[in-house]
């Protein structure tokens, strides 16, 4: 190798970020051995070691912790640069890599991304979804472009910007929809809940609606999917609280009753990136649309 190699130096940083050899190689969908392999090749082209083991891990030394103070500032050079080349360039392209939740990802995005698509054929937009502190953790590992997250989100040199409020709303089978005299969390917390996994920033806020009346949820079921949870409710096996984008639509709702829970309860959407990351048309656009969609 006779230039630096901005893969290896990628992945070297990945692997400094994450700690292991191993848990980069599941980020990047490869094997632990290809990644020792970009890491010894780097560790040769610069002829010093760069990383060492420790009893929790991996650790980089003081001339890998040199190369990471560089290697910000290559990525930002690199960013302009295909940023400065793309300005004589009226068309929309390259690749945005963006992470959200499920619910989303299903109901909010495809419009979107179809109308990306017909106005810019040249711009490919992947889709990761994750909870929360996923998906902030690869956005500051530059894993991700952009990340839309139930808010607070909070992590090193985030910008923050929330773009819309929305009601999480109660669904029950339509067959035991008169069961419920109040959508309270009083009355609501003895009857089965069908909820999302814990961890999540949607379990976190009806979590802290039954907290707020001194009250622990213990649900029946716990599911990572939107879909999944209202299968499950319309055969009449719980109740669920859900976001109302997710039962907006009539054919969402089908076989369910929708309720406003009292008190209402609401979270906030917010599309989350590196204070640093270089604006590209690609993402500029994406960010555009979200704000159009929401505010629509």
């Amino acid at each position: 190798m006779t230039t630096l190699n901005l893969g290896n130096l990628a992945t070297f940083r990945l692997v400094i970020q994450r700690g292991s050899f191993s848990a980069a190689a599941d980020i990047l969908g490869l094997s632990q051995p290809a990644v020792s392999l970009q890491v010894r090749q780097l560790e040769q082209f610069l002829r010093t070691r760069l990383v060492e083991r420790t009893g929790r891990g991996i650790k980089a030394t003081a001339a890998g912790l040199a190369l990471l103070e560089h290697g910000n500032r290559i990525e930002q050079v690199v960013e302009e640069a295909i940023r400065s080349v793309s300005e004589f360039s009226h068309e929309i392209s390259g690749t945005i890599t963006l992470g959200t939740g499920a619910t989303a990802c299903i109901h909010l995005l495809p419009p979107l991304l179809q109308q990306l698509r017909e106005e810019h054929p040249l711009l490919r937009v992947g889709v990761t979804t994750g909870n929360t502190l996923d998906v902030v953790r690869a956005v500051e590992e530059n894993r991700l472009d952009i990340g839309l997250v139930t808010l607070p989100a909070s992590g090193r040199a985030l910008e923050v910007m929330p773009i819309l409020d929305e009601e999480f709303v109660l669904i029950i089978s339509q067959a035991q929809d008169e069961e419920i005299a109040q959508f309270t969390p009083q009355i609501l917390h003895a009857l089965p809940l069908i909820a999302f996994e814990s961890g999540s920033g949607t379990r976190d806020l009806i979590d802290g609606w039954f907290k707020a009346c001194d009250l622990e949820v213990c649900p029946v079921m716990q599911l990572g999917s939107i879909e999944a949870i209202k299968r499950m409710v319309r055969a009449g096996l719980g109740y669920s609280i859900v976001s109302r984008m997710a039962v907006e639509n009539v054919v969402d709702r089908e076989g369910l009753s929708v309720r406003s829970l009292n008190p209402i309860l609401h979270r906030q959407l917010g599309i989350v990136m590196r204070q640093d990351k270089i604006l590209s048309k690609g993402i500029s656009e994406v960010i555009r649309l979200l704000r159009e969609k929401t505010n629509g």
